[in-house]
């Protein structure tokens, strides 16, 4: 038995690597398979991923375009109802952020559309990978001379008015808290999420200590009553837990497990979002376990971005 503090990664170092460095980073969370991961490992896992259709990892990744066309052109796209992209409008055109998993599923129905297939182009050109199954080049339209279609890079994004940064900049970030707390995190629906799966991990395994985790509470003071009585409780679901694994798999073991278990939890989303969770999560009616670990995240996350 093992027992943690709860802590948090803001992933800047995934946010300035490939995509699909940052979508095979993300996704190993969910299996605990980090020991797997190789220079040349990337885009394989990314490609299985998408052949099986785990799209939620796909939304790990998100990527920014310049749209410059006349303003009736516009129309083709919004016709298509675009779900889970930001847009804004600017002088020329548009800027556009969207997940991998987004402009996958949108080109999926609109393959006809001039826009989604220029948009598909630019895109599909940098890294292919992450359209296999869904974007074949001999059936693409060509390219409409009339419509500008151009990647944004980080720093552009990063150097845009208050305004469309808050809106267009996506932050990853690593907790590694207890149940409890990612219950209430996934309530944000505007954000992605990938968790670690106690389905799929076997924590007597080697590469667990051949033991489980779990966060210190932050209710009860080491060496009170309440805190003896905790541990109690732990030890023997971790007991009960192991001799499961024994005759069952890791899906029917972990039906003993409590929330006290240390999960690892990447939740993703643009700057106003995060926003929204930090004033929530951070105030006097949140949850004590919530604030412990949210307080510090926000004052961390503040000195790169100030105005939040």
């Amino acid at each position: 038995m093992k027992i943690v503090d709860p802590s948090f990664e803001i992933q800047d170092d995934l946010d300035r690597s490939s995509l699909a460095v940052r979508l095979e980073a993300c996704g190993r969370i969910c299996y605990k398979s980090e020991d797997k991961i190789t220079e040349d490992s990337a885009v394989p896992f990314v490609r299985k991923i998408a052949v099986h259709g785990h799209n939620s990892v796909l939304e790990m990744a998100v990527a920014t375009l310049e749209i410059s066309c006349r303003p009736e052109r516009l129309y083709e796209l919004y016709d298509c109802q675009p779900k889970f992209f930001i847009i804004d409008r600017t002088v020329s055109g548009c800027i556009i952020t969207g997940s991998i998993r987004a402009f996958r599923e949108i080109y999926t129905q609109y393959a006809d559309n001039q826009l989604i297939n220029d948009m598909l182009l630019v895109l599909v050109k940098r890294t292919p990978y992450l359209f296999d199954g869904v974007f074949d080049p001999g059936l693409a339209l060509k390219p409409d001379p009339a419509i500008g279609v151009r990647k944004v890079s980080l720093s552009e994004v990063e150097s845009m008015p208050e305004t469309l940064l808050f809106r267009h900049r996506y932050v990853g970030v690593k907790f590694i808290v207890n149940r409890a707390v990612t219950h209430e995190l996934v309530r944000h629906r505007p954000c992605s999420f990938l968790q670690e799966s106690q389905r799929y991990c076997r924590y007597s395994q080697d590469k667990f200590g051949n033991q489980v985790t779990f966060i210190k509470p932050m209710f009860y003071e080491k060496g009170t009553v309440e805190y003896s009585i905790w541990l109690q409780a732990m030890e023997e679901t971790e007991r009960l837990y192991l001799q499961l694994l024994e005759t069952s798999t890791p899906q029917a073991a972990r039906t003993v497990l409590p929330n006290s278990c240390k999960t690892e939890i990447v939740m993703y989303c643009n700057l106003i979002e995060w926003k929204h969770v930090i004033a929530l999560r951070t105030s006097q009616a949140a949850e004590p376990s919530m604030r412990e670990i949210m307080i510090p995240f926000a004052a961390e996350l503040k000195t790169r971005y100030p105005l939040l």
